[in-house]
This record gives structure tokens, sequence and C-alpha cells, in this order.
């Protein structure tokens, strides 16, 4: 199964992806966890090019080729590997985000972005995806939290707090829009709420119904 989990910054996908790799090792299932951008050397690589705090003029349609070139090598040497191999992959994002932040940042070029998202994921799609939703005041202040320990904001960080709370309902509006995959998790509840109810969501799909 290929899982993805998606949502604002500061939603708490990283820590929601550890406990979700903690609850498949424990059933003995074998799973690989990545991330977009990056996940292998070269996406590493434009990673860094996307998230530099000092990139301030890269062109937008540049940015989303970068995106589509993290992604296209990510399924090709990671992702369709695993799911090939019957391992189980867990991403912290994948082509939903591209979607929703490349969408609000280029306006009219939805068919573009799902053109290179359908390529680039060479027929890969998510079973489930976990949308952590907060508000973006929330998100950002847990960013900021953070930002004091690292010393340090990526480039889309920085974006005023409008351009997040345009991110946070263009998730929500996906979700609606493929309900079917998307499980909407309401990340301000406590860590240990979020991650029994993204548990509940999976124990159909442990062995023993879990």
């Amino acid at each position: 199964m290929l899982i993805t989990f998606e949502g604002i910054d500061g939603c708490g996908k990283s820590t929601q992806v550890s406990r979700f790799e903690a609850i498949l090792r424990e059933r003995g299932i074998s799973s690989v966890v990545t991330r977009e951008p990056g996940g292998t050397k070269i996406g590493e690589a434009i990673r860094g090019i996307l998230l530099n705090s000092d990139n301030t003029h890269i062109v937008p349609l540049a940015e989303l080729f970068l995106y589509a070139a993290d992604r296209a090598q990510h399924v090709g040497e990671v992702i369709r590997p695993a799911l090939e191999g019957g391992k189980w992959v867990i991403c912290d994002r994948y082509f939903d985000a591209t979607t929703v932040y490349q969408g609000a940042i280029l306006g009219h070029h939805e068919e573009l972005i799902e053109l290179l998202n359908r390529e680039a994921t060479l027929g890969c799609e998510p079973d489930i995806t976990f949308l952590l939703d907060c508000p973006a005041e929330v998100g950002l202040k847990r960013r900021a939290k953070r930002e004091m320990r690292d010393k340090g904001r990526d480039r889309f960080e920085r974006k005023a707090l409008d351009f997040h709370i345009k991110i946070r309902y263009g998730y929500l509006a996906l979700a609606n829009k493929y309900r079917d995959r998307f499980r909407i998790i309401d990340s301000t509840l406590p860590e240990d709420h979020v991650a029994r109810k993204i548990r509940e969501v999976i124990s159909p799909y442990l062995p023993d119904n879990g």
C-alpha cells in the first residue's frame, strides 16, 4: 500500500509518519518511509534548491518542473520498486502537495500540473491520504517554535499567513473532491489522539483486522 500524509506547514506530519511506521513495525509489516521533495540522492539535491530561502527569484514554472523531476526520480527509484517488492510506502507529501501549492502559486495551470503529476507518478497513486488539518495560525505557531530550535526557515515558511490559509483550504477542497482516498484528521487534537484516529482508519488493512 502507498500511504501519504499531507497538510500545511506545522500540521504534525513528520510526527505522525513516525508513529504510523511504528504501527506497521508492530504488525511485522515491511515498510519504506520517504518524503517529497527528496527521498533520493538526486531528490535531496533538488530539495535543497526548492526550499533554499535565498531562492526567492525562482520562476514558478521552473519550480513546478523541479517538483516533477524530483517525483519522477522518487517514484522510479524508491516508491514503485518498494510497492512491487510487497512493501508499504509511507510518504510525507506527494503529488497532492504539488496540486495545492503550485496550484496556488501558478493560478490557471491546473491541466499542466495534473499532466506532470500523472506522468511522474507512473500510475503509483496513494491508497489512503491522511490530511492532517489545522488552522494556518496553529501550524505557523508550531513552526515558529521549531524555527527557534532549528534556527532557520525555508522559502515557503517565510510566506505570509494569507498564503498558508489559502493552502489549507486548497487541501480541504481536494479532500472533498477525492473523498474515497482522503481521510481528514483534526491535528489540533493531542498527538496521541491524532495517532489513535489514524490507527482506527488503517486497522481494517492490517493483519487480523488490527
